[in-house]
């Protein structure tokens, strides 16, 4: 699953290469992105405080439901033109925690492109499982394909995501709405998560991680670009390239684009910022579609 480290090789090695012999602190490190940036908590918090403020000053379509739970709703924030692209843009959180209103600020950049974005939020484990969570997205993306273009949201779609909504992205590409993904610092094979702590609040099952795990599906041939920081947890590099690299096998389209120096946090600035590396590989993403291709 991994690759050694060598003067040739010069990714870090994946820790899931000896995953037999690592005990369970050594299994829950290789998915600790928290622990593996020291000032997470700072970013976080200040992105946190960014999106309130983004959200006070965008007030006009928050807090839409398009399903009955409480978490299954939308904020909307509509581009002038209502035929632009929309950013539909999944929050991470390892299924089990974050809202989609910490994200907001996200939305600046896409914006700045004359883009809508529209971001949903899902119910969180261990009150849904992983099934219903995916399930969920896509009920997100029937009600947005239904009912986004009385919301001034008409436009094609790009699904995007972070982290475990990297994940949901990925795994919602087929959805007929859907025209192309952009997978930020995804985790896209399931099986080792059932050997960390992250599994108490999962409880994935066999055929969850066979059914769920995009490294395990048949190939979505929709554009997908898929972007990890170079400074990422080895697991989640390995993750992106070997997405990427399955992807080609089959002929699909999208770019691999490693984010030099960027960690799990850091690499949303370049959403986040006009002109950002990641609001780049949304605009080309449409830019590579024919006409006939901006419609699902």
């Amino acid at each position: 699953m991994g690759d050694h480290q060598t003067p040739e090789n010069p990714l870090p090695s994946d820790p899931r290469w000896a995953w037999a012999r690592l005990d369970r602190a050594a299994r829950d490190a290789a998915y600790d992105n928290n622990g593996a940036v020291a000032d997470a908590a700072a970013q976080a918090a200040a992105r946190n405080a960014a999106s309130a403020a983004y959200r006070a000053a965008h007030p006009a379509a928050l807090d839409i439901s398009y399903a009955p739970a409480p978490r299954t709703a939308f904020d909307l924030y509509p581009a002038a033109d209502p035929a632009s692209p929309c950013l539909v843009f999944i929050h991470g959180g390892y299924w089990q925690r974050n809202s989609r209103d910490l994200f907001a600020c996200l939305a600046e950049g896409p914006a700045a492109a004359g883009w809508s974005v529209a971001m949903p939020g899902h119910t969180l484990a261990p009150e849904a499982s992983l099934t219903r969570i995916v399930s969920e997205i896509g009920l997100a993306l029937d009600w947005l394909a239904e009912h986004g273009p009385a919301h001034g949201i008409a436009g094609p779609l790009v699904l995007a995501g972070w982290s475990a909504g990297a994940h949901l992205a990925a795994s919602q590409l087929h959805h007929p709405a859907v025209v192309a993904g952009l997978a930020i610092s995804g985790v896209y094979e399931l099986g080792p998560i059932r050997d960390t702590g992250l599994n108490e609040a999962l409880c994935l099952t066999d055929a969850e991680v066979a059914g769920l795990s995009p490294l395990r599906q048949p190939v979505v041939a929709k554009p997908l670009a898929i972007a990890y920081g170079t400074a990422e947890r080895p697991a989640l590099v390995r993750d992106a390239r070997d997405l990427h690299a399955l992807r080609s096998a089959h002929h699909a389209p999208g770019a691999l684009l490693p984010v030099a120096g960027a960690e799990h946090f850091s690499i949303l600035n370049e959403l986040r910022r006009p002109g950002g590396a990641l609001v780049r590989a949304a605009l080309d993403l449409v830019a590579g579609l024919s006409d006939g291709g901006l419609s699902a």
